[in-house]
């Protein structure tokens, strides 16, 4: 059954004080789709969903909806509703008179309102909560209140930009399958903007990857993690081992001095590429099994695996796998050629994949406001300064 295309940005462009913040991306999106705008700080997400919303007005470029321009049509007159993620809840209403506010606007009879609003507190697992002040709830129910006014008034799509980041981790973990829920249950299209790459493959049915401005990646959450177009996706979307190969000839590459079989093809002879090879798919064997042999680096207990980081050649692997290996023994790494993926070279050609800095602390540092960075940097000049 073909699907009903109702969005469509063609050419579409943004500048902020010369800056370009997005670079004419195109992109359809389809009736009853969950799509996730995913990518890091800066990437031109949250622009583009708000330009979508009526929020900001692109430079250039055509934005339609069923076909029509919506260019110069106000955001009130779209047919779409937004979440933000501070919720942005009226402080003086109850949750009652917040849910009803946009029906009051359309002067809707207050039966019809009553029973629209109590449907959507249903759907939002409220029922009982219509008289509590707004103030005075969690941060996980002001956001289901807030999703409740924005349905109520059936948007042909809802815009969700980052609803989700001020919650804890199992709030958002709930919060993630409740949406999911309701979002199938109404039929409505969901354009989701974050940063997680989790919640972007737990909840999406088609994912959109953007950095610098641009689209990197459209596809299936499946096809974005096992088939990503290049370094950047490979790495942004899960861990990755991403190495410098030479495809010598179709299902045959060369990488890390050794030659494997892969499923790949349509390269030219010889021709330089990225291979990406994720750490759940590498078997660790004995050393005179391997197919590539390391020394270990390092080993962190993860709970239902261990994440060993191994030097080969002096690139750093991560692998994980069930099997303890202690650091400093040396270990065989096996690969099965479905394993070994094959990517064009691209601008984020060798800025990713090699983990020699490897560490916890380094992955939480790039969650960071810029305050925070910012802040830990002056601490630092401190110590160096006191030493």
């Amino acid at each position: 059954m073909e699907k009903n295309k109702i969005i469509e940005l063609k050419g579409v462009a943004k500048e902020y004080d010369g800056e370009i913040v997005l670079d004419s991306i195109d992109l359809d999106i389809y009736d009853k789709e969950f799509v996730t705008l995913l990518g890091p700080s800066g990437c031109g997400k949250t622009t583009t969903l708000r330009i979508i919303g009526g929020f900001v007005k692109p430079d250039s470029g055509e934005l339609l909806f069923d076909g029509v321009s919506v260019i110069d049509v106000p955001p009130h007159k779209r047919p779409v509703n937004t979440v933000f993620q501070k919720y942005a809840l009226f402080p003086h209403l109850n949750v009652y008179d917040n849910i009803a506010f946009g029906l009051r606007l359309k002067k809707m009879p207050e039966k019809e309102i009553y029973d629209k609003v109590e449907e959507m507190l249903a759907m939002v697992n409220l029922r009982g909560f219509e008289k509590r002040n707004v103030n005075l709830l969690s941060g996980g129910q002001q956001q289901r209140v807030a999703i409740a006014r924005a349905l109520i008034n059936s948007p042909r799509v809802l815009l969700l930009d980052e609803p989700l980041g001020a919650l804890d981790l199992k709030l958002r973990k709930d919060m993630q399958n409740e949406l999911k829920n309701i979002q199938k249950k109404t039929g409505i299209t969901f354009i989701y903007v974050t940063h997680d790459q989790e919640e972007a493959l737990s909840m999406s049915d088609k994912v959109v990857v953007m950095a610098n401005g641009a689209i990197q990646q459209i596809g299936t959450p499946t096809d974005i993690y096992n088939e990503p177009v290049n370094a950047f996706v490979a790495d942004f979307i899960g861990e990755s081992n991403i190495l410098d190969g030479e495809m010598l000839r179709d299902f045959r590459v060369k990488f890390a001095g050794t030659e494997f079989d892969c499923l790949d093809k349509g390269f030219e002879p010889n021709e330089k590429v990225d291979v990406v090879i994720r750490p759940e798919d590498v078997d660790v064997v004995a050393p005179d099994k391997g197919m590539l042999c390391g020394v270990i680096s390092s080993v962190t207990f993860k709970g239902v695996h261990y994440e060993i980081i191994v030097n080969i050649g002096g690139f750093k692997w991560m692998i994980q796998t069930t099997d303890y290996a202690a650091p400093n023994s040396k270990i065989g790494l096996y690969i099965e050629p479905d394993a070994i993926h094959i990517m064009k070279k691209s601008e984020f050609s060798d800025m990713f994949g090699d983990y020699s800095t490897y560490s916890e602390e380094m992955d939480h540092l790039s969650d960071l406001t810029e305050e925070e960075m910012e802040y830990l940097s002056e601490l630092t000049e401190e110590e160096e300064e006191s030493e």
